[in-house]
């Protein structure tokens, strides 16, 4: 499961799965999250899902007011009233009151901008938060001497009512204000500081890079380097599909269900840490040797949306559909971009999709008939044979650069346009 963002809500056009640690703070301010895998005593990990537990309820319970909102009625409480409602319930509740009350406070606080979020339209609307997913909790306020380092790999961070907490130290931990712990699906708890990234500087002169994104191919470079995501070993993937089949025969509710869930929960967190992994050196190392990085607009939740219709109008290829989707989720085509324009900003240039897999690079001639495979683009006015997915990123950096070959009108403002090359003066000579 990814980070949880500090800004609760699902911002719109984003991928589901390709939720990024990086939030807001603020109108306007990007903030990074340094993430580090906690390592929380069976002790201190009961205290832990018991401030899950209390700020999960405290959101529902916020979010439960807010649905029973119609107009005409009073407008439902804010977080002044819901703080007051909260120290009469804690009062009123010993389960409740034995909790943190900077945990239950700040739940309300994370509701109320996700609401805000909702209305200023920059986010989908806050929803029910089950057990077992989204658990985690937000600490502000964060002092200096709240976190330290005990030894080369060992870290330690303070968590009211549950005290020092040790954590992975596995690079330096930049000055935070707050911080959120978290517990994903596969029982691993991690600590996230909130702090300002440091963008990575350009070379000076590196050029101009085009990045064509695909399911086969996760990213193919106009310099000719065809990079894909690593995904689960034969052996992983077997493992999984007896997993599958042992889940399908267990009875809902038992312990053997419960188990055998958390073994697939561990198997998917593994595919997605190396998904992550491949996201974060691939971005750096692009933003490190290239001035400008070119990549296509694509509107990937658009793409992923599911093709089942309805019952009066149902879809078609639904499978095929399903399987395409899991496919670009799994290549993190939602994800590079972001991380790009994070570590990046101002260098990445989003081009136009369109003729830029039918455009050949050398002449530029546009022909779905070029197109003979998925892995092989032969023109057939000059015959040119190349990479298909390394001749559209050439043609994606080609339009970033201004040389715009992607399509024949030229370019959006203004400039001669590309004209197709006639075969009779190809075969001139």
């Amino acid at each position: 499961m990814d980070v949880p963002s500090f800004r609760a809500g699902r911002s719109r056009g984003t991928v589901e799965h390709g939720g990024l640690p990086v939030l807001s703070g603020g109108v306007g301010r990007l903030v990074g999250v340094s993430r580090f895998r906690l390592q929380p005593s069976p002790a201190q990990e009961r205290v832990l899902l018991e401030h899950c537990g209390h700020a999960r309820f405290v959101w529902n319970l916020a979010l439960e007011q807010h649905t029973h909102w119609r107009p005409g009625r009073g407008s439902a409480p804010g977080f002044a009233e819901q703080c007051r409602q909260l120290t009469e319930a804690r009062a009123a509740f010993a389960w409740l009151g034995a909790g943190s009350v900077t945990v239950q406070q700040q739940a309300l606080k994370d509701f109320h901008q996700a609401m805000a979020n909702f209305f200023g339209k920059t986010h989908r609307k806050p929803t029910w938060r089950g057990r077992g997913r989204n658990e985690g909790f937000r600490i502000v306020a964060v002092k200096p001497g709240d976190v330290r380092r005990v030894s080369r790999n060992v870290g330690e961070v303070k968590i009211p009512k549950v005290g020092w907490v040790r954590f992975r130290w596995s690079r330096p931990v930049a000055q935070a204000k707050s911080y959120r712990v978290t517990r994903d699906t596969a029982g691993r708890w991690h600590v996230a500081f909130a702090a300002i990234p440091e963008p990575i500087p350009a070379p000076g002169a590196g050029g101009v890079v085009g990045v064509d994104r695909g399911v086969t191919v996760s990213a193919a470079l106009s310099t000719g380097e065809l990079l894909s995501v690593p995904a689960l070993r034969e052996t992983e993937r077997k493992r999984l599909l007896r997993l599958r089949r042992k889940l399908a025969r267990a009875k809902r509710g038992s312990k053997r269900r419960a188990k055998v869930k958390l073994a697939i929960a561990r198997l998917k967190a593994r595919e997605a840490d190396r998904r992550k992994d491949w996201v974060e050196k691939t971005s750096t190392d692009l933003a490190r040797r290239f001035e400008v990085i070119a990549v296509e607009e694509l509107k990937v939740s658009a793409m992923t949306r599911s093709a089942k219709g309805t019952l009066e109008v149902p879809g078609r290829n639904v499978r095929q559909k399903a399987g395409l989707n899991r496919g670009i989720l799994a290549a993190g085509w939602g994800r590079l971009v972001v991380r790009l324009e994070q570590k990046a900003p101002g260098r990445v240039r989003r081009i136009d999709p369109r003729f830029t897999s039918q455009t050949c690079n050398a002449c530029g001639h546009r022909a779905g008939e070029s197109r003979e495979s998925q892995a092989l683009f032969s023109c057939v006015g000059c015959g040119h044979r190349v990479n298909a997915d390394v001749n559209a990123a050439r043609n994606i950096r080609d339009t970033a650069a201004g040389h715009a070959v992607a399509a024949r009108g030229g370019l959006p403002l203004g400039g001669p346009a590309n004209r197709e090359p006639q075969r009779d003066l190809l075969s001139v000579g």
